[in-house]
């Protein structure tokens, strides 16, 4: 049996309505999709533009005159805060939402060779930040061909340029050193004898000047090392073993130190003492 031509007309129109339809709606969906697509796109560029832009305001980028820093000790005549900035190419604007810019600020003082340690970095909100910090301290001069530098306590190097001769003159000295610092500006000597003479130099302290002393040297006693201090007309004090060096028999650092405050008191002091013997001998 045959269907009607009409009808079989009917049935395609009528399905070609409903894909029609189909599509319709798919294409309106669709549509609606990309502009809320499209929408969320230019919406996040706006925001990243105007985050940039509020993020590169004053009030979020730090600058090298809005860094702060704190402990920098009187004998100290360079610009250390400009020196460390620059140095570690810090001395520019700088994001203040950068995870590691406290840690690269530290990082850049505490590679100074004035610097011992840093003590704290804090961000400021507005932009700016605050650098605690705890110098090095010169104790002496070592004498060697090429002139003369600057050490700490420990024997560290300090930057000798930033001493005049008149500065640089009222540090005790250290002479009879062969060596040349092993590192640069801000690291060990790398010299025992260095490391002694500034122990030495600690020590005495103050009765440097009350003897009028020029220099601290090394001399050898009995194949022991031993140091000599040096004054005007001629004037020897064997002072012994570096401080905790001391020989067996030997005074320790304290009782020579007293020996030798009085020595300063004294108008006509001897022009040579032992004072690495448990009573001081006179020639």
């Amino acid at each position: 049996m045959s269907v009607p031509r009409r009808k079989l007309g009917s049935a395609n129109r009528s399905q070609d309505s409903t894909i029609g339809l189909f599509l319709k709606e798919r294409r309106s969906g669709l549509g609606a999709l990309l502009v809320v697509v499209g929408a969320v796109f230019f919406g996040r560029m706006l925001w990243f533009r105007l985050e940039e832009g509020v993020q590169s305001g004053s009030s979020y980028v730090l600058e090298a005159d809005t860094v702060q820093l704190r402990g920098v000790a009187p004998w100290v005549h360079c610009d250390l805060k400009t020196e460390a900035l620059r140095s570690a190419s810090l001395d520019r604007r700088l994001p203040l939402n950068d995870p590691e810019l406290a840690r690269r600020l530290a990082r850049a003082f505490d590679m100074h060779p004035w610097v011992k340690r840093v003590v704290d970095v804090r961000l400021l909100h507005p932009a700016g930040a605050t650098v605690e910090i705890v110098c090095r301290e010169p104790v002496a001069m070592v004498r060697v061909k090429d002139g003369l530098f600057a050490v700490d306590a420990e024997g560290v190097v300090l930057p000798s340029a930033d001493f005049s001769a008149e500065s640089a003159a009222e540090y005790p000295r250290i002479a009879g050193v062969q060596s040349s610092p092993q590192g640069p500006e801000g690291s060990p000597w790398g010299d025992g004898i260095v490391e002694e003479g500034a122990a030495l130099a600690v020590a005495i302290g103050p009765e440097w000047k009350g003897l009028n002393l020029e220099e601290c040297r090394t001399t050898n006693e009995h194949g022991t090392r031993m140091w000599e201090l040096i004054g005007p007309e001629g004037r020897v004090i064997l002072f012994g073993s570096a401080p905790g060096r001391e020989v067996s028999g030997e005074p320790f650092a304290a009782v020579k130190i007293a020996r030798l405050k009085n020595l300063a008191e004294d108008s006509s002091p001897p022009l040579r003492i032992d004072l690495s013997r448990p009573t001081p001998t006179r020639p």
